[in-house]
């Protein structure tokens, strides 16, 4: 066994397995502080280009769950599921899912993390909301659990440590989309939270970390198989990423989207995903029999005003205002906005989600070093979906934009690029490409 951190980078480097105690090791290390940035930046880099076995993987997992203490619920009655996504441009699904499923009667302790690359942040998102505090301790998140059902916080520093301080460090220096990184990273959060079940809502396609389906089962599979080793109900979904997810893109107004979608409203593609992830956990949770009566549960919550209620719950009891659900008018807004046209008459033949993605962080509702601030008001509406037709100077987008955005110019030339305009319409994606389970 390597002795050192350099050494062992070197193995890894090397393509050589690694024993349990070596990634012990590296991890403890890392969490305490004696092992410096740079050491795991070079770590990531290697495992990002010589991958890792099941084993190793397993072994990293579980070394980053040790990293910090495991929530224990079992003072907490209902079954305790969650939901977690890979990452997509304009995924907003748990900031309606988690008050949908926990209306329904499910407990859902989400720990989520903060934006990756080009995709959004669930924790960047909720404080938008003002007041929301998402860093909670233990004993906050437990009693939040009995009393209203759901809680959305991010890692503290007694839950998951190691993943809070390695996501950060991906998210800098290219090494995302690491199949052992992540299924890491996700799982010694998810398994921290002391759940029973889990869906995970792997995305695939431009706008995915993902880009391919054998890539996107590939890391599925991972999740699955580690999740289920360490005796957890676990089901994925593999979904459609290309264009982004509903309308919204950027901090804000994601959370209006969200709130549009608990009203009854909401763009049809966003509704889906969300009914669908939601009766996934209420079968996985034994609340329902099947997909199809779970799916009318979820619709049910949507329609009779619970899941918005739940929200509403929810926000009052994390230091929120609830009045902003309410009054979605009370959210931060961009002092000013702008509409990008379509260069040409056609169809919308696609949307490249990843420079969409790209084009937020430029405007300022992403990170491109980890203690850059993110502005809440600023990001992207499109305005033209796939499929749909455009007369040359309609608008493609509305851009809102901040104080630090990036020019006018670039930004206008980031989303033309975006869109690609065709004279026939293309087929049609399914949202929900494969399950796994």
């Amino acid at each position: 066994m390597a002795r050192s951190p350099v050494e062992i980078i070197h193995r890894k480097r090397d393509g050589v397995a690694l024993s349990p105690e070596e990634i012990a090791l590296l991890v403890d290390g890392f969490t305490r502080g004696d092992i410096p940035e740079y050491q795991m930046s070079a770590f990531c880099m290697a495992v990002f280009f010589r991958g890792m076995t099941t084993e190793e993987t397993r072994a990293l997992t579980e070394a980053m769950l040790r990293s910090g203490e495991e929530l224990d619920l079992s003072d907490v009655p209902g079954p305790k599921v969650d939901k977690h996504s890979t990452g997509g441009v304009g995924d907003k699904v748990s900031l309606a899912l988690a008050p949908l499923a926990a209306a329904l009667g499910l407990k859902v302790p989400m720990i989520s993390g903060r934006g990756l690359g080009h995709t959004g942040g669930t924790l960047d998102k909720l404080e938008a909301i003002p007041g929301f505090k998402v860093d909670l301790p233990v004993e906050r998140v437990r009693a939040l659990l009995r009393e209203v059902g759901a809680c959305l916080v991010g890692q503290s520093a007694r839950l998951v440590p190691a993943d809070r301080k390695l996501y950060a460090l991906r998210d800098v220096t290219a090494t995302v989309e690491s199949i052992p990184l992540i299924t890491a990273s996700i799982m010694s959060k998810k398994l921290s939270e002391g759940i029973d079940g889990l869906v995970l809502d792997v995305k695939v396609g431009e706008g995915a970390f993902m880009k391919s389906m054998a890539d996107a089962r590939a890391l599925a599979s991972s999740l699955v198989s580690i999740g289920r080793a360490m005796g957890k109900k676990v089901t994925a979904l593999l979904t459609a990423m290309d264009e982004p997810l509903g309308l919204a893109v950027g901090n804000a107004l994601e959370v209006v989207e969200a709130i549009e979608l608990l009203r009854g409203g909401g763009p049809g593609d966003l509704r889906a995903l969300t009914v669908e992830l939601g009766a996934e956990m209420l079968v996985l949770g034994g609340l329902s029999r099947d997909l199809e009566s779970a799916r009318g549960a979820v619709v049910s919550a949507i329609a009779d005003g619970r899941g918005l209620r739940k929200l509403e719950e929810i926000v009052r009891a994390q230091g929120g205002d609830p009045m902003a659900i309410r009054d979605p008018g009370r959210l931060p807004r961009a002092a000013r906005s702008y509409l990008v046209p379509a260069p040409a008459r056609g169809i919308v033949a696609a949307i490249d989600g990843e420079a969409v993605g790209l084009a937020a962080v430029a405007l300022g509702a992403g990170r491109t070093r980890v203690e850059d601030r993110i502005d809440p008001a600023v990001g992207i509406e499109v305005q033209k979906k796939v499929g749909e037709e455009v007369e040359r100077g309609e608008p493609l987008c509305r851009v809102h934009e901040g104080a630090g955005s990036e020019s006018r110019e670039a930004i206008t030339a980031r989303l033309t690029r975006a869109f690609r305009l065709s004279d026939r319409a293309p087929g049609k994606t399914p949202l929900v490409l494969e399950r796994i389970s």
